[in-house]
């Protein structure tokens, strides 16, 4: 691993508090009118296919096999979490895992949100929601990689370090060498001690 390059420091002005629940979240929208509720809840197996469509459709993540996805509502689903609307049908999803070798850590592999569903916070709510369920747990500190282009990943998991009032840094991780297909770079990023 390479030093690292960046690190950011939360001030106390500028740390939110955590709003995020498992309970019915209701957004309002520009003009003061609610929109449907979202829930946050962990996936389950029947899961997967909606999951791989929300990542498909998202032309943006590195799509798995369907298997892949179906296997993660299966065998991680403590460590993931599913955001539904009010027919339970998911609208958002974090796929994640605890490390191995560092079980106080969660590595959060995809992040996907509906297209319809987007700039409404769903994405840093569900990550807010994973993590308040795995803190008692013994999970104090989230990875990710990202890659360098991608500021509107990097933005969001800077907000999440800055409303749970921790650091966040970023570390060269993957190269493109490393990946066997047309891959950019990968960096890690570290949210918590």
């Amino acid at each position: 691993m390479r030093p690292v390059k960046e690190r950011s420091t939360p001030t106390p002005d500028s740390a939110e508090s955590n709003t995020a629940t498992t309970s019915p979240d209701v957004a309002a929208t520009e003009s003061g009118s609610e929109t449907a509720a979202i829930e946050f809840r962990r996936p389950r197996i029947a899961d997967g296919r909606r999951l791989w469509q929300i990542a498909r459709d998202s032309q943006v993540l590195d799509v798995n096999s369907g298997y892949a996805y179906v296997l993660w509502c299966r065998d991680f689903a403590d460590t993931s979490v599913v955001a539904t609307d009010d027919t339970d049908r998911p609208v958002g999803f974090v796929t994640g895992y605890r490390r191995p070798d560092s079980p106080n850590t969660l590595f959060v592999w995809q992040v996907a949100v509906d297209a319809d569903q987007r700039g409404r916070g769903v994405a840093g709510r569900m990550l807010d929601a994973l993590l308040d369920r795995l803190e008692p747990l013994g999970v104090t500190r989230l990875e990710t990689t990202v890659s360098p282009d991608n500021e509107a990943s990097i933005a969001m998991f800077t907000a999440l370090a800055r409303r749970r009032g921790t650091h966040i840094t970023r570390t060269e991780l993957f190269a493109p060498d490393d990946f066997p297909d047309s891959h950019l770079a990968e960096d890690l990023y570290t949210i918590g001690e």
